[in-house]
């Protein structure tokens, strides 16, 4: 049903998201509309969110998956919405707002810019045609707000030839030269794990969001802000585009290598799946390493060392892989922490593997909070990720879990743009609007 004393239309009553926290953080009194999808956006905005913008994230009514792949447990006394329980989308909006709002009906289009009049920022990462169908170009929301910001994600930039492919993260780690660079040297290029391209592009926006954020400030002027998913993961590839410029060398792929140090590499360990991360920078490293070794096998030790393939810098580098197969025979039967903390204390980069497993049970990680636990309504306890970056004098706790669906529907539509019931009615009765997920239209 509609909220409580109006006719039923649809949906329920939303619970209430979680309020917005106290305290002064940086951003605290920004308004950001979030419009965006997949991982680079959501990552980009959250981190608004983090540092107190009050984040709404606008959703069609049927804009999340109804049976997500995977969910996490309901709380007993819950709905079983298990749209409400995705991990990956609640992950991604901790601490934002959610309202129910399909663009592409005209009073969903009209209901968007009453709420761009009352926000500083837009952030969207369609590509670039998507905006322009919606009617909703830099023009039009200009109009609406002199001082807004207007931030694009597209994958390769709004001009050029390649302006209206669509991509995600893997095609623009392959088209920036990252998958060229990734992998072993006798193999295939490889897709960096994770959503490496994404976060970056996150954190490049957000910092732009910021920047422009302090433009404004200054001249009282809104502007667009443009990041090219594509040349903000350029930024990590620089020294490889530099070295074919100037020396027309091409980079070869190193696997876990280095293009200079040796050893340099993750060495497998007693327990299983268990390895061990070791570098050596310099022959005071390789030095330290071989006291260690020598400690547990003094025989090995002395002939790696007596071996003149292992003598200096460049010849442990021309035989790295006979280096590689020597530590590992030691490497194999040692603990990998205890090994990493005896490497350390001797000055030699090194440090255990982590699995998650690992990861969550490491003091370093427990010490600093990295992960701490929201209450997620229908969930309960959930760990959220904070921002990497700490600031000393501002809150740094994850402002909240992420909303349940259309959440803040009253919120926007009463407190922020004044409707009344009968307008709200008549978003719902529309189509433009729900209180419930919707099944997506065929």
């Amino acid at each position: 049903m509609s909220p409580e004393g109006s006719k039923t239309v649809t949906g329920r009553p939303p619970l209430a998201s979680v309020a917005p926290p106290g305290g002064e953080r940086p951003l605290a009194g920004i308004r950001v509309i979030d419009l965006t999808v997949a991982v680079a956006g959501p990552v980009a905005t959250q981190l608004l969110a983090g540092l107190g913008a009050d984040v709404i994230r606008v959703e069609t009514p049927w804009g999340r998956p109804r049976v997500p792949t995977m969910v996490a447990p309901q709380l007993d006394s819950a709905a079983d919405e298990a749209w409400n329980r995705y991990p990956l989308f609640n992950e991604l909006h901790l601490g934002k707002r959610s309202v129910a709002l399909n663009l592409v009906e005209p009073m969903g289009r009209s209901t968007l810019l009453d709420l761009v009049r009352v926000s500083d920022v837009l952030v969207e990462n369609f590509s670039p045609r998507v905006m322009g169908n919606f009617d909703l170009e830099w023009e039009q929301l200009q109009a609406h707000n002199p001082g807004l910001l207007f931030v694009s994600m597209p994958a390769f930039g709004k001009h050029g030839p390649h302006r209206d492919r669509v991509s995600y993260g893997p095609g623009i780690d392959a088209m920036s030269g990252l998958s060229w660079l990734t992998g072993y040297h006798d193999g295939a290029p490889l897709k960096p794990g994770n959503f490496y391209c994404d976060q970056n592009a996150g954190l490049h926006a957000a910092f732009a969001v910021v920047s422009a954020l302090r433009e404004r400030e200054r001249t009282g002027r809104g502007q667009t802000v443009e990041l090219a998913m594509l040349e903000g993961e350029l930024q990590l590839v620089g020294d490889a585009l530099v070295d074919y410029q100037l020396n027309g060398h091409e980079p070869t792929r190193l696997g876990n290598g280095h293009s200079s140090m040796a050893p340099h590499d993750v060495f497998p360990a007693r327990g299983g799946d268990a390895w061990i991360a070791i570098s050596c920078r310099d022959d005071a490293d390789w030095a330290a390493l071989l006291a260690v070794m020598a400690q547990d096998d003094d025989a090995r030790s002395a002939s790696i060392d007596g071996d003149r393939r292992y003598a200096t810098a460049l010849r442990r580098w021309k035989h790295r892989a006979e280096l590689r197969e020597s530590l590992g025979a030691w490497t194999s039967t040692q603990n990998p922490e205890a090994l990493a903390a005896r490497l350390q204390q001797r000055g030699v980069p090194a440090s255990n593997v982590h699995g998650a497993r690992d990861l969550l049970r490491d003091p370093q990680f427990l010490a600093r909070a990295v992960a701490p636990a929201v209450e997620h309504p229908q969930v309960g306890p959930t760990p959220a990720p904070r921002p990497a970056f700490r600031l000393s004098g501002t809150p740094s706790p994850p402002p909240g879990a992420a909303p349940l669906f259309a959440a803040d529907n009253d919120y926007v539509f009463r407190s922020l743009l004044g409707y009344d019931q009968e307008r709200i009615d008549t978003l719902l009765e529309a189509g433009v609007t729900s209180y419930e997920l919707l099944e997506r239209p065929r």
